[in-house]
């Protein structure tokens, strides 16, 4: 049986996308399968998905076309309007192997349950992702906060965690299989551990891991909220060479008016107060963060300190999104900045990232860094900085290369160093 998956969004999108193709590809499902896995995050991501589903029954006549995710979840009746659309799954049954084994009855064509009912989380048990060095482990699902800018909590539904045993023996087996670089990802990763029993941190999470798993080479984490951050997680990145210092931070603005209105958990001195910090833990520590341009009621003033954050932080990579109002949302219903001028304070944070990373690559020209080759010629320092590698490079190897240049998006190894592999 032919099973494709067509993802949208988040990184925890693309590792559900990989166990709905194992389960159904060894369910009884239909010959022909396309399982969209939608985002909610903005209308558009919702229109763009629509829009790729319409192609798909054009050019696949025959396919069954499921529809799952966060889409699916907040804009059911959307997707089920589409006649192209065979059934919709909800968030919290996508990942079960009954889901796409099990014949589907005409009545239970729409398979969205209440998500906020569910109160445990679902391992997702699986070595990796096809093409992927690095295997990304879900942890924690849900968010438990109500940001006014986003919808993903009713279609993720409440914070709850894996167990620390779980992720232990998952990543165990991912080593096992030939891993070396594993991310810990979450929709709110430094939530975890609250709904648990024994309520361990993220921080417990990672020096646990770390003790039992001598054989993980690399731990990464994804987007963390630094308010949130625990005594444990400080240890770890203090102590724990294994995880990367690497740390993209969820930020979203630089004005605590702003924030405010975000109903963030965190004031603008905590962010540079946390970076400082990490910084004295950790030489040579980086930072990414997200950051939003035109949010509403944003001032000039106002935007001005975001813009000022990159340098008081000393961010790298940024990932940067203008405004988009979500409906259901309460930023949507608050004054909005003009659309040109959200175009325009996206561009001047973007010019401002770029200008950063930049520095950053040049700092590193004449160093040796240690880099995990990928395909496509490409390598990350323990940084997360991508590094581009002597043609013949093989991928999923460790390998110590002397940096000679940059090009303004990645770092250059020197042609001459054949990327020696080591232990």
């Amino acid at each position: 049986m032919a099973v494709e998956t067509l993802t949208f969004g988040c990184r925890l999108n693309t590792v559900e996308s990989e166990v709905m193709r194992g389960h159904a590809a060894a369910g009884a499902a239909s010959a022909d399968l396309v399982i969209v896995n939608t985002c909610a995050v903005t209308a558009e991501a919702g229109r763009q998905a629509r829009k790729a589903i319409r192609k798909l029954a054009r050019e696949r006549p025959g396919a069954e076309i499921v529809v799952t995710g966060c889409g699916a979840q907040v804009e059911t009746g959307a997707y089920a309007a589409m006649p192209e659309v065979a059934r919709l799954v909800g968030n919290d049954a996508k990942g079960r192997a009954e889901t796409w084994s099990r014949p589907v009855r005409p009545e239970a064509r729409n398979a969205v349950d209440d998500i906020m009912t569910v109160r445990h989380a679902t391992p997702t048990r699986i070595a990796g992702i096809a093409g992927h060095t690095r295997a990304f482990v879900p942890v924690q699902n849900g968010c438990d906060h109500r940001c006014t800018f986003c919808i993903i909590p009713f279609g993720r539904g409440n914070s709850r965690s894996l167990p620390v045993s779980d992720v232990v023996d998952q990543v165990a087996r991912i080593v096992e299989a030939g891993g070396h670089e594993v991310v810990l990802t979450g929709v709110d990763l430094t939530a975890y551990g609250r709904d648990l029993d024994a309520t361990p941190s993220l921080g417990y999470l990672i020096q646990t891991l770390l003790g039992q798993v001598p054989g993980l080479a690399r731990l990464r984490l994804s987007s963390i909220d630094s308010i949130e951050a625990d005594a444990a997680l400080m240890a770890a990145i203090a102590g724990e060479a294994r995880l990367m210092p690497h740390f993209h931070l969820s930020l979203q603005a630089g004005d605590d008016l702003i924030l405010k209105r975000m109903k963030r958990r965190h004031a603008r001195t905590d962010a540079i107060r946390f970076c400082n910090t990490v910084r004295a833990l950790r030489p040579g520590a980086v930072f990414g963060a997200d950051l939003i341009a035109g949010f509403p009621t944003e001032t000039e003033a106002q935007f001005a300190r975001s813009l000022d954050l990159v340098a008081e932080c000393g961010l790298t990579h940024l990932h940067v999104f203008p405004y988009s109002a979500r409906p259901g949302t309460p930023a949507a219903r608050m004054p909005p900045v003009p659309g040109d001028v959200i175009r325009d304070r996206a561009a001047r944070l973007r010019a401002a990232g770029d200008a950063a990373l930049a520095a950053h690559l040049a700092g590193e020209v004449g160093r040796t860094r240690r880099v995990l080759t990928e395909r496509g010629g490409l390598g990350r320092t323990d940084a997360f900085t991508p590094v581009r590698l002597p043609s013949g490079t093989p991928p999923g190897i460790f390998a110590d290369v002397t940096i000679v240049g940059h090009d303004g998006r990645a770092l250059i190894a020197a042609e001459t160093d054949r990327s020696r592999p080591v232990d």
